[in-house]
């Protein structure tokens, strides 16, 4: 049963600030894509939000990069937690810097337990369109504060962190901090993380959506071209995997198709499969 669902729907003025208003790039990419005869993925409540949203969606029209490469990571992180949950049915999910993601209705089992964590403007906009239940909480908190998970109960259930398009955001210093933290308060746990492309960092200012939220303000502030450098980081980090959004449905990815394979690496975010020892 899907518990995590859309109770109200109307115009809803968005009033975001800052780095919280990003999470209407992925909003806006995965209804898009829904409305595709051939999508990769269909989020029907991604699509309601975004029709029941007061805001200015047009700016971001033609920025088909970025589109289709949210929406293969959305692909790439829904399968690969469908893989945790279905080896875990039991599981614990902590989804940080929610934004207004809708994975938890496409996921459920009817046994795990799920976190929404974000900042409290992003959180009380969720509330407008998400119920919570004993299962599925939401926790208005910053990631960098280490008293924001302090609400998740997880007991011995495995534990999966989610964190799609949010360190890019972050100084190193608080990607490590925020990595120490969930080594001690999550030992074992398992994430999976984004990880920007490398020839993306310092570049928000030209980025096609970036560019026109916050005022252009903001910039991509981190990123590892080695993402096995983490395991040097002395929080017990394992990677496991990794993969590219550029090397997956290639059809779409048109013109970049001619660039060498070792230019991916570059080119493309990649989705980055973690466990603390």
């Amino acid at each position: 049963m899907k518990t995590a669902v859309l109770h109200r729907l109307w115009k809803e003025p968005v009033q975001l600030s800052g780095v919280a208003e990003t999470l209407l790039i992925p909003l806006w990419a995965r209804a898009v894509e829904t409305r595709r005869p051939d999508a990769i993925i269909r989020d029907p409540i991604a699509l309601e939000i975004f029709e029941n949203l007061d805001y200015d969606f047009s700016k971001f029209e033609g920025a088909w990069m970025t589109q289709t490469g949210i929406t293969i990571r959305t692909k790439i992180l829904d399968e690969a937690t469908s893989d945790f949950i279905r080896a875990n049915p039991r599981a614990v999910v902590i989804n940080l810097g929610a934004g207004l993601s809708t994975r938890f209705s496409r996921l459920d089992n009817g046994s795990i337990r799920w976190y929404e964590v974000d900042l409290p403007e992003v959180i009380a906009l969720r509330k407008l369109f998400f119920r919570e239940t004993k299962r599925y909480r939401c926790i208005a908190g910053s990631v960098t504060e280490p008293s924001a998970l302090e609400p998740v109960i997880a007991g011995r259930q495995p534990v999966l962190i989610v964190a799609e398009g949010l360190f890019m955001y972050f100084d190193e210093k608080d990607v490590r901090s925020v990595f120490d933290g969930l080594s001690m308060r999550f030992p074992k746990a398992q994430m999976l993380l984004e990880m920007l492309a490398p020839c993306a960092l310092g570049m928000g200012k030209y980025d096609p959506c970036l560019s026109k939220v916050a005022g252009g303000s903001l910039d991509f502030r981190w990123t590892l071209s080695d993402c096995r450098a983490m395991e040097s980081w002395g929080c017990g980090l394992q990677v496991l995997s990794e993969c590219n959004v550029l090397e997956h449905h290639r059809e779409r990815w048109g013109w970049l198709n001619f660039f060498a394979p070792q230019a991916l690496s570059v080119l493309g975010n990649r989705i980055v499969h973690l466990r603390f020892a």
